[in-house]
C-alpha cells in the first residue's frame, strides 16, 4: 500500500509493514484499508448523504465508481418517500 509523499510524488509512502503491526494490536484480522473506505462510503449512504457528497470525500474521478455503493441507498430512498407521502397525507387529511 502506498500514500503519496507530500513532497516528492515519485516516492509513494510504503505503509504495508505498519498497516500489519497496526491490525495484529487492534486483533483486526485481515481488514483492508480498503474495507474501511468501504464501510465509510456504506454508513455515508445510510445517513442520506448524496453519492455526488460521497464521490467528492472518497475522490472518485468518475461517477460511476461510487455509483456501486448507490443499492445501499434503497433503504433510505424508501423511508424518504415514506417520510413525504406522510407529510401530504397530512395536508390532504388522510390517513397515511
Amino acid at each position: 500500500m502506498y500514500f503519496p509523499h507530500p513532497h516528492n510524488p515519485n516516492k509513494p509512502i510504503k505503509i504495508w509493514s505498519d498497516w500489519q503491526e497496526i491490525r495484529q494490536r487492534a486483533g483486526l484480522g485481515d481488514l483492508r484499508l480498503h474495507d474501511l473506505r468501504h464501510s465509510f462510503a456504506s454508513l455515508a449512504i445510510r445517513q442520506g448523504i448524496s453519492l455526488t457528497i460521497i464521490s467528492r470525500l472518497l475522490g472518485h474521478a468518475l461517477p460511476e465508481t461510487t455509483e456501486r455503493y448507490a443499492h445501499l441507498a434503497d433503504d433510505s430512498i424508501s423511508e424518504a418517500a415514506d417520510r413525504v407521502c406522510s407529510v401530504l397525507a397530512q395536508g390532504l387529511g388522510v390517513a397515511a
